[in-house]
């Protein structure tokens, strides 16, 4: 069997995906994200979607299928992957005795950043972030949002080609969330990616700029807001309105 070929300006090459717990996860899934764009993977509770997301990054080895991120297999070359992608969990985790400018430090050290680059990117990303005045204060102080953004700082600190973020915008106030919506906007215009999952549908309708949906570990429809608002039909005006019509039978 031939393997698939590269999509030119392909960033995230998923094909024939599959992984169980008893039951499939992830069933024969495939996507193709292009650089240089926001995807937003939905589906409701349960559908694969953080299980998808955890194979991406190495987090979990898949029963079946390939992955390649900026045209490295990721599963023959794990390394090589994950040296331009990062991961984002929805629950951030932190030295909590560690100011950001500390963890930032840190981080940069994990990743082989020399001191002289990772210094000044830390500053620029706290200050972009809204954290510069807090960046001595010890992060065991901070609420679930500024530890949020703290730990988005540390997965952009090696300036990842690849960012996959799980619920990245929960436990964000509007001006946090106007933040990071911003941060991530002026990275996909540099040609970076971001893939993410998020149960707040008006985020995705306005963020992304391609949307996957996933029912019991399947894509049923992909595409443009646009796209998708066609496809489910007359009187489906909003994404919530495009993801009940199409995910119903999952819902119900």
């Amino acid at each position: 069997m031939l393997p698939d070929p590269i999509v030119p300006d392909c960033m995230l090459q998923v094909r024939g995906l599959c992984k169980s717990f008893g039951r499939p996860a992830v069933d024969h899934l495939d996507l193709t994200i292009h650089a240089g764009e926001i995807y937003a993977l939905l589906g409701p509770n349960g559908a694969g979607k953080t299980t998808t997301l955890r194979m991406v990054c190495g987090l979990l080895q898949p029963d079946a299928g390939s992955i390649r991120i900026g045209g490295i297999d990721a599963l023959a070359e794990p390394a090589q992957a994950k040296q331009i992608t990062a991961w984002l969990a929805d629950e951030p985790l932190l030295y909590d005795r560690l100011n950001p400018l500390e963890y930032l430090e840190f981080v940069g050290g994990l990743w082989q950043v020399p001191p002289d680059v990772a210094r000044p990117l830390a500053e620029e990303l706290l200050r972009e972030l809204g954290l510069w005045p807090h960046r001595g204060e010890p992060c065991e102080g901070f609420s679930r949002g500024m530890k949020q953004k703290t730990a988005l700082a540390g997965a952009l600190l090696h300036d990842p080609a690849l960012l996959v973020m799980d619920e990245p915008l929960s436990g964000l106030d509007a001006g946090a969330s106007r933040q990071v919506k911003d941060l991530l906007r002026a990275r996909v215009r540099t040609g970076r990616t971001v893939v993410l999952t998020t149960h707040v549908l008006e985020v995705a309708e306005r963020l992304a700029d391609r949307i996957g949906i996933i029912r019991g570990g399947r894509m049923v429809a992909e595409g443009s807001f646009s796209d998708l608002r066609d496809r489910a039909g007359p009187g489906q005006t909003t994404l919530e309105d495009v993801f009940l019509h199409l995910t119903a039978g999952e819902v119900a």
